[in-house]
Formats: C-alpha cells, structure tokens, sequence
C-alpha cells in the first residue's frame, strides 16, 4: 500500500457517516480536512525547530502557531456532525481572525498579512456554496476595511521592524498567500475533477441501463416533441432512433390516439400526477420473437407514463416518459371480450332455445294427449268412424311436427359439432326441385299462395348429396311460405352460372327489417320479436340452408325488404371436390374451423336489403 493510499484509509475513517455513501460529498470533506489536518500537524512538528533557529519567540508568534490548532478543531467538527457548509463558515471566520491577529500589531493595512483576506472569499469557494461565499466574501472586506480605518485613525501601534524586515515580511506574506491560493485552486480543481468523473460514471451508468432495458424513455416537450429516446425505440418500432426525434415519434400514432397521446403528455408538463395513457403506434418492420406474426406496417400497443422532468425551472417544461408495447396484453383483452361476447350470445341462444322449443314442444304433445285421451275415453263419450280418425290424424300430424322439430334439433346439433356427413353422389337436380315443390304445393295451396316453379329442362347433372340437396330445398320453399300472406307468391328459379348452380327461392311476403338481416341464420333467431310473430318454428331452417350450403362450399346471398319481399341465392357448385382430411371416406363435414370467423371468408354469407 502507498503513503497516498494509507493517508485516504485514515481519512475515510474520520469522514462522518453521511458522507461515506455519496463519492462527492466523501471527496469534499476529504479536500477540507486532509489539508487542514496535514498542514497544522507538519506547522506544529515544525514548531520546536524553529524556536532552536529563532530563539525565544515572541507573543504574536505564540498566538500565530497556537492557532493552527484550529483547522484541527474544524477537521473535527465536521467528522463529528457532517455540516461541510457550517465548517467552511467557522473556516473563513478562523482564517479572517488569524489574519486580523496578525495584521492589526504589524502595521495594519501595510502589514504582510493584509493580503491574505483575499484568501478567504477561495477558500470559501471550496463548499460550492453561494452563501458561504458571500458571507465569506464579506467577510473578507470588513476586515481590510477595518484595516482600513484604524490605519487612518492612528489607532494601531507603530511596527518596531525595519524597511528591510518589512519587505522581507511583505514578500513572505504575499507568497504564502499565492501559495495558499495555488493550493485552494488545486484542491478545488481535484473536487470539479472528481465531479466530472462521477458525473460521466453515472451517465455512463444511466445510459447503459437505458440501452439495454426493454421498455422505452424518451424526453418530450409539451407539444410531443422527442428531445431524447433509448435505443430500445429501434427494436420496439424497426427504425433508427434519428427519425423519432422531435415529432417523429407523434407522426407515427395513430390519428384517432394522438389527441389522448399529446392530453398525457400536456397534464405531465403542467406539473400534475404522473399520466398515463395507452394508444396505437404504426411499425414499419417486425422484431422480436414475440412479433413474427406481426406484419410490416402494422400497429402495435403501447402504454406509456410520464411525469414532468426535474428541475422544472426550465425555460419550456419538459417530461420523461416510459413506454412498453402491450399488445399482448390488449389481444388477450380483446380475445376475453369475444369470449364474453360469445358466452352471452350462447346465453340468449339458450333462452331462445328454451322459449321457442317450450312452444314448439309443448303444441303438439297437447295435441297428442289431448286427442289421444279423448279415443280412450270413448266409453263415456262415443265417437263416430268420422271422428275418430281425424283426430288420429291430429295425433299423427302433431307426432310428424315433433318428429320435424327434433329431426331439426338433431341435424343442427351435427352441424355444430363438425359430424354431419355429406356423401357426394350424381343426381339430377331438376327432378329434387320439382318433387320438393310437389310436396309443397299442398302446403301452399291451403295458404292461399302461387307456388311457381321455374326449371329448365337442360338442367345439368350435379355430383354432391342429395338429401341434403332437397333439404336446402324444402327448407327455403317451406319459409318462403310460411312467410307469405295469403294471395302471395312464392318463386323457385335455377339455372347454370359457369361451374355453379343458382337456385334461386323468391317471395314477396312480410320481408325481414335491415337490423335483422345480419343474424339471419343463427340458430332460433327468427326476424322480428317472438311475441309478435304469427308464423310457428323453430328459427333452425335457414341456419340448418346455411350450414349445408357451407358444407357443399357454396355461397349464400338473402336479400329483403319489409313489406315487399325476400330472396335467397344459393350458388353450389355442379362437382362437389371433398375435403383432403375426407377424402379416403369421401365424406365431407363440418369442421369447427369452418364455423369460425375464416368461414365468413372463405364462404362468406352476403346479406343486404
């Protein structure tokens, strides 16, 4: 170990405990009590040989080295109570008393020590404190005033040293107080020294953390102006960090976030709370691992906070901010909302259900153990051949409406669940249409409806199934009808459109409101409130059309006006390709995949009034 070492050692034992944590209070109190404790030690080790040189001293010179046992009493007074600003004051008031005990009996304003007062006001720049300063700037001017007046007074003894004492003296005194200056000029050096390489340490310290942290901080002004922003911009946006400065940053928000993204940053300026705010910010490459899904250009979330900036004496104030992408987080919520959305939508489908089977159900069961109680009553209350079979076929008719409603349930219930089979097979799609409309041509009359039927002859063979084929058939013809006031009509139309079939089922019934059309074909929904209807069912039929033109990859169009009608399209293709996954069986179903939101791409159901 050297010297150098052992001397800061024994220093840093002296230094008060709030100074041994922070490296620039620790190499202040360092600086005032290593020289002061060094220079009186080495004066008053000096002491003994400069009496066998001088002889017997006199009783300034007795009080002059008596007193440099005060810098040792300061250097103990600031390792005992930390106050560094208190020990330069008790210092300027010590220097100035030791230079007025020597100045007033040799001579006052002419004296050797009249210079050193300059000293003070140096000395007292050391504690980097103004106050200190002028008090010990003052200081030092009272004194030579007061040098001042009692020269002119006459009021100070006569100096009993000659001409050539008295320059030698005033040499001493002038370069003992240039020495002591020089002194005070390095020591005060050493502190800026010091404080520069601690501020570069934590600047170095600051910027490092800055570089490698995930989240970004950038310096705003008020008006959303970027004076600084971490490297982690480059990784987090795709761009270099020059163009976000000043408003590049704010030209990459999204237009409809800009007003709450410059709010935040305005209320952080004006010195409230720390804001915070959250708002879209456009990317121009991806990065990272989490955004290789994340295509060029798109947005990303970010939550940002801020505060305004210290010192807030600044010219225009200022606020550094925190951002992270967030996006994760928002897809979850966003993903948590659809689910929610989902659920309740499976809520009211579930009352839907419960309200509208409760009806569908209930009818004909009434109906079949009415009628049915009644023939085996028919002792006490005789019936006729007449009567008896109709109301078997009551009970009959009730039995195949309940058989259709469960049929219904059952088939929609495949559907859902992706195990409804589709077996392609060649079957002429005239002959399906024309028997469906023979079966419903009863049906139509007894509603006082037109049913026509338009089929052109040269109607090409199709490869698909065809039960699900007369299905789709029967379903719309059966609505249209259903729908249909009597005196109406009902239209079945198909025809070739190059590789499709167009079946097209027209009415000009009650039609189906705008705010209705886009849920046409959710299971139980039928247009208008339940209450209201007149027409019995289920609401399966068209959803049961809609699946099963999805699952024959068809396209399915409803257009409809209140009042005067609806039509719907079916386009199917004449050659029915299965599904790769089928394909051994050649079998077609409904996969969960296709009853998600890709279904509405591929196989989109257009629907417009």
């Amino acid at each position: 170990m050297t010297a150098l070492t052992i001397i800061q050692d024994r220093l840093d034992a002296l230094l008060h405990p709030s100074a041994r944590y922070d490296a620039l209070t620790r190499a202040r109190h360092r600086t005032f009590m290593g020289p002061r404790l060094l220079g009186s030690l080495v004066a008053l080790a000096a002491f003994p040989m400069y009496l066998a040189i001088r002889g017997a001293p006199t009783a300034l010179e007795v009080v002059a080295f008596a007193w440099l046992v005060v810098p040792i009493l300061l250097s103990y007074f600031l390792s005992r109570t930390g106050r560094y600003e208190g020990a330069h004051v008790l210092s300027s008031i010590a220097l100035a008393g030791l230079v007025m005990m020597i100045a007033l009996p040799t001579g006052g304003i002419e004296s050797f020590a009249a210079v050193w007062p300059v000293v003070i006001p140096l000395e007292a720049a050391l504690s980097a404190s103004r106050r200190v300063v002028a008090f010990a700037a003052m200081l030092a001017v009272s004194c030579v005033l007061a040098l001042i007046a009692m020269s002119y007074f006459d009021v100070l003894p006569l100096p009993d040293a000659g001409v050539a004492a008295h320059s030698v003296f005033m040499a001493f005194g002038i370069a003992s107080a240039m020495l002591y200056a020089a002194g005070v000029a390095f020591g005060y050096e050493a502190l800026m020294r010091t404080g520069a390489s601690l501020l570069n340490v934590e600047e170095d310290r600051y910027r490092l953390l800055a570089r490698h942290m995930c989240d970004v901080i950038s310096r705003h002004r008020r008006n959303g102006a970027v004076q600084f922003i971490s490297p982690a911009a480059e990784a987090l946006l795709g761009v270099p960090v020059s163009e976000l400065q000043d408003h590049g940053l704010f030209d990459r928000v999204h237009v409809a976030d800009r007003p709450a993204y410059l709010t935040a940053l305005a209320a952080a300026a004006l010195g409230k709370d720390a804001q915070s705010v959250e708002f879209r910010l456009r990317r121009d490459v991806a990065s990272g691992a989490k955004s290789e899904a994340r295509s060029s250009g798109d947005f990303i979330w970010v939550e940002m906070r801020c505060r305004p900036l210290e010192p807030s004496s600044l010219a225009e104030p200022e606020v550094v901010a925190v951002m992270r992408d967030v996006t994760d987080r928002k897809q979850q919520e966003h993903a948590l909302d659809m689910a929610r959305t989902t659920a309740e939508r499976a809520d009211a489908a579930k009352t839907r259900f419960l309200a509208t089977m409760s009806h569908e159900l209930r009818t004909p069961l009434n109906a079949i153990i009415g009628f049915s109680e009644m023939i085996v009553q028919e002792a006490r209350l005789p019936l006729d051949a007449t009567r008896r079979k109709e109301y078997a076929q009551l009970i009959n008719d009730s039995g195949q409406h309940l058989l259709s409603v469960v049929n219904s349930i059952l088939d929609m219930s495949k559907m859902e669940s992706g195990n409804f089979e589709i077996l392609p097979e060649p079957f002429t799609p005239r002959e399906v249409l024309l028997n469906g409309s023979n079966l419903l041509a009863l049906k139509a009359r007894d509603n006082g409806i037109e049913l026509v039927t338009r089929v052109p002859e040269n109607l090409p063979q199709m490869i698909g199934d065809p039960r699900a084929f007369k299905q789709i058939v029967l379903n719309l013809v059966s609505n249209a009808i259903k729908f249909t006031e009597r005196g109406g009509r009902v239209t079945i139309s198909a025809r070739v459109e190059g590789s499709r079939m167009a079946l097209r089922v027209m009415d000009n019934g009650v039609g189906i409101a705008q705010e209705d059309l886009k849920r046409i074909g959710d299971p139980f929904f039928q247009a208008g409130k339940t209450y209201q209807r007149r027409q019995e069912g289920t609401g399966l039929g068209l959803s049961i059309v809609k699946s099963l033109v999805v699952l024959h990859q068809g396209e399915i169009d409803v257009q409809s006006k209140v009042q005067e009608g609806t039509t719907v399209t079916v386009m199917l293709p004449l050659i029915l390709v299965p599904d790769a996954e089928s394909s051994s069986n050649n079998i077609a179903t409904l996969t969960p995949a296709s009853r998600s939101g890709k279904q509405d791409q591929d196989y989109r159901v257009r629907k417009s009034a």
